[in-house]
């Protein structure tokens, strides 16, 4: 379980380029040319984990838990095998927002502009690393966005990278009854990805 221990506005933020820069030096914890964490230590956020290859698929889910390289969750196993059946040779699980918390009504009431900030750099990293210029985006956060407000706005930001980098977005399995995409955590691993329409999705969603 991880619970935050302050709101992330009361600590200093390691920005994504430094942690990048970071995750690309050896580590004595686990094989940088198969992971690619960062930051690569376990802080109170997460901007990027996930397997490197030639054609990732990027998840995003709304928030990071405690999972690390060569020790996924359930749910970052689950994004592994759904990924492998749709023809990726990695996944890139990225978060809306990059507060750890197991339990997403610990996440903290008011967003960090800061922490927001450099998460959108992180994504529009991931988004550059599709060398054909249409990365994959399987969208995967399900009824955990209304948790709070400013989720959604987070994703429209997304959405804005997203167009800029040529993304196509995916869903898999059954959307809620709201359109929310699903979770994957009980996704079987031969789900296949369907398109999403996010523009719509939010007009939809959030009137």
């Amino acid at each position: 379980m991880h619970i935050p221990a302050c709101d992330t506005t009361q600590l200093e933020l390691l920005r994504f380029a430094p942690a990048l820069e970071a995750a690309n030096r050896p580590n004595p914890d686990y094989d940088i040319t198969k992971w690619l964490y960062v930051p690569n230590l376990y802080f109170e956020y997460r901007y990027i984990l996930g397997t490197r290859g030639e054609k990732p698929l990027i998840c995003v889910g709304i928030n990071p838990s405690t999972a690390a390289p060569d020790a996924l969750d359930n749910t970052l196993k689950s994004v592994e095998r759904v990924a492998h059946f749709n023809g990726y040779d990695s996944f890139l699980m990225f978060n809306v927002y990059a507060q750890r918390a197991t339990n997403p009504d610990d996440m903290e009431l008011t967003y960090n502009q800061e922490l927001h900030r450099e998460n959108m750099k992180a994504f529009d990293y991931l988004l550059s690393l599709d060398r054909q210029g249409h990365p994959a985006v399987w969208a995967a956060w399900g009824t955990i966005i209304e948790k709070r407000s400013y989720l959604p706005d987070c994703v429209r930001d997304m959405i804005e990278l997203g167009k800029a980098r040529g993304a196509q977005w995916f869903s898999a399995g059954k959307r809620s009854r709201k359109g929310h995409p699903h979770h994957p955590l009980y996704l079987r691993k031969d789900s296949p990805l369907d398109p999403f329409d996010v523009d719509q999705y939010l007009k939809e969603s959030f009137l």
